[in-house]
């Protein structure tokens, strides 16, 4: 194995020495990323080098004063004070007590999104909402009218030939009908006619004077005329004669433009919305950021423009930036509606549901105002369209007595799409809170 291959090697067992991305979400350090750079710790793994002697005392094969005599004991040099060697050569050293060096592996959130779609076997796939352009596209669109050199001509030719199939008769054979005994222009019209040899009255009577009186009477019934003449099909009758007209129409005109082509954009708007009311203690809000994060990056990754709305409430509801989303904690009380009505007009105001995906996600520790939850939020979460509202309940030890928020949101949506709600009581639900809410808006 060369220097080369060593050195791959290395590398790859760097890249495997990577935190784990599941491990990262539950227990890593999430402040040291940034919306554009999620870094992961990596353990730093020395590349292998030639290292010296730095004490260059010489040794065997380096004697300073020539080769010693047969039977001279070679001695060891004294190791020196700072070389971190005891005198009784013991390889192993003191423990040390300075932590590993650590660096980092640095994805864009495009590279976290399908890195944990492999983690979760997440399969979302964005959809196009902006229009942003529109193109012309192939020649398939057709019209009533235009220009003589986009008349598409393939289409006339076929259903006009459609109609000569469907219209043409042997007109031999409808002559030959004249000549049966006894017969009239209304009995060979009505005979034609359950034959389905498709004559018009018209036709026949045009023609009937062209019999001469002494060829009528030549057949005795139709029925000895069928079985004495031979009738040709259409398609012989082509072949033999040729094609010599196409009864073209108006109407069978069809003029080709090009498809107009929309180009739409992937765009999403997130309404990230969190309980700071004084229930809200450190474990909460750090679980909740836990969810939020992974959730943004992926999101950001998955769409061709992502934006972010954060709103922050306790008995009201204020809009705040991404910095202080995480941070902030207030005494107040709580009331989770005034989150919603806020999000409600920043949506309808900013990002017009035609044009935006919407995402409405909300976090807190499930305790909320008196019968607020049903007769506030739930009609709230019905009005606002989204492609997918979700509850997050953050009680680390498990629901409290008097969080019923999470529960009376479930029981509300039961059974209906669209919305969903999870419940982390430690690090590690985290993944499976951002599974259940990812997946859910999968299907």
């Amino acid at each position: 194995m060369g220097l080369r291959e060593d050195l791959e090697r290395f590398y790859e067992v760097g890249e495997r020495r990577r935190e784990d991305l599941a491990e990262f979400i539950s227990y890593g350090d999430l402040g040291g990323s940034g919306p554009e750079s999620i870094r992961i710790p990596i353990k730093v793994v020395d590349l292998p080098e030639f290292a010296y002697d730095p004490r260059d005392r010489g040794g065997v094969g380096q004697g300073q004063d020539g080769p010693p005599d047969v039977g001279q004991p070679v001695e060891r040099p004294t190791p020196d004070a700072d070389d971190g060697d005891d005198a009784d050569g013991d390889e192993d050293g003191d423990p040390g007590e300075e932590g590993a060096d650590h660096e980092y592996y640095e994805m864009d959130p495009e590279e976290f999104a399908q890195e944990l779609d492999e983690e979760l076997g997440l399969d979302l796939e964005p959809k196009g909402k902006e229009v942003v352009e529109e193109v012309e596209g192939d020649f398939t669109e057709l019209t009533r009218a235009g220009p003589n050199s986009t008349l598409d001509f393939e289409r006339l030719f076929k259903r006009g030939l459609k109609r000569k199939l469907a219209m043409d008769f042997d007109e031999e054979f409808v002559r030959e009908t004249m000549r049966v005994a006894g017969a009239t222009p209304d009995k060979v019209f009505r005979w034609c006619r359950g034959e389905n040899v498709l004559v018009s009255r018209a036709w026949i009577e045009d023609r009937w004077e062209s019999i001469p009186d002494d060829e009528r009477g030549r057949w005795e019934s139709f029925e000895e005329l069928i079985d004495s003449v031979e009738r040709t099909t259409t398609l012989e009758r082509i072949r033999r004669d040729g094609l010599r007209d196409v009864p073209f129409r108006r109407e069978d005109e069809r003029y080709r433009h090009p498809e107009v082509i929309e180009k739409t954009e992937k765009n999403v708007v997130v309404v990230n919305i969190r309980d700071v009311s004084g229930s809200m203690r450190e474990g909460k809000r750090e679980l909740v950021e836990r969810t939020f994060t992974p959730l943004d990056w992926y999101l950001t990754g998955k769409y061709d423009r992502a934006e972010f709305v954060y709103i922050a409430h306790d008995a009201e509801a204020w809009e705040v930036d991404r910095d202080d989303f995480f941070g902030i904690r207030s005494g107040g009380g709580t009331r989770i509606s005034s989150a919603y009505e806020l999000a409600a007009e920043v949506l309808e105001e900013r990002y017009p549901w035609a044009e935006w995906n919407r995402y409405v996600f909300a976090a807190g520790d499930s305790e909320n105002s008196s019968n607020d939850t049903r007769e506030n939020v739930v009609p709230l979460m019905e009005e606002i369209p989204a492609n997918l509202h979700a509850y997050v309940e953050t009680q680390p030890g498990g629901t409290a007595i008097n969080a019923t928020h999470a529960e009376e949101v479930e029981r509300a949506f039961e059974n209906r799409d669209g919305v969903v709600v999870t419940y982390v009581a430690e690090p590690a639900d985290v993944t499976d809170a951002i599974y259940e809410i990812l997946s859910t808006e999968d299907q």
